[in-house]
């Protein structure tokens, strides 16, 4: 049995390539390990709140010394990253908007990175090192073109943005599946060779 986090990010609530790639990849997680718990957090539905200057005041305040208004901005990042704390598996939908990720998205991020939390620096001019570690994390992505070979794969920035955070805070990005080339071969067909590649580790 594994505790699995499935954060959605599709803005389209149906109809999206995204989330039936992803849907499909949690029943082949269950699958592998039956009795898996799934939390889902879909950011379309539950919208994230943009990071304002309260937000970051807060999370650079020492928790005995935050103002009641600090104490409930940072309440947000809180719960999600005591959600990717005790997650084993992490199903991230990251599918590409104008060449990179949902808003939505990346501002859920803005609340996960959190020094001393999620990361932590070195001191040795190098990147920080995660401290959210032997976790799993699938990233599950779709698209118009095919970005994962060829010309186009230079114009990728939502795949490495998100391949890079979650390896930033400790996590093990495992695989990525994509339902690509939609405007190419069509959504459908895009989305079969997407299922096909699911292969959980």
């Amino acid at each position: 049995m594994k505790r699995i986090l499935h954060i959605l990010s599709s803005p389209r609530t149906t109809g999206s390539a995204s989330r039936k790639l992803g849907h499909a990849t949690i029943s082949k997680i269950i699958d592998k390990y039956p009795g898996s718990l799934v939390e889902e957090l879909d950011l379309a539905i539950q919208p994230v709140p943009h990071l304002e200057k309260l937000h970051i005041d807060a999370f650079f305040t020492a928790e005995d010394l935050r103002s009641p208004a600090q104490r409930d901005a940072v309440t947000y990042s809180d719960a999600w990253i005591a959600a990717l704390q005790t997650a084993d598996i992490i199903v991230v939908e990251a599918p590409m908007y104008n060449f990179t990720i949902p808003s939505t998205l990346k501002a859920f991020f803005d609340h996960l990175a959190r020094v001393g939390i999620t990361f932590r620096y070195t001191g040795n001019g190098l990147l920080p090192e995660g401290l959210l570690k032997n976790k799993q994390a699938y990233i599950v992505t779709s698209s118009g073109g095919i970005y994962s070979t060829g010309e186009l794969k230079q114009y990728d920035f939502a795949t490495p943005l998100v391949h890079f955070f979650l390896t930033l805070i400790g996590m093990e990005v495992v695989a990525v599946f994509r339902a690509e080339g939609q405007a190419i071969v069509g959504q459908e067909a895009a989305l079969e060779s997407g299922l096909a590649s699911i292969s959980i580790k």
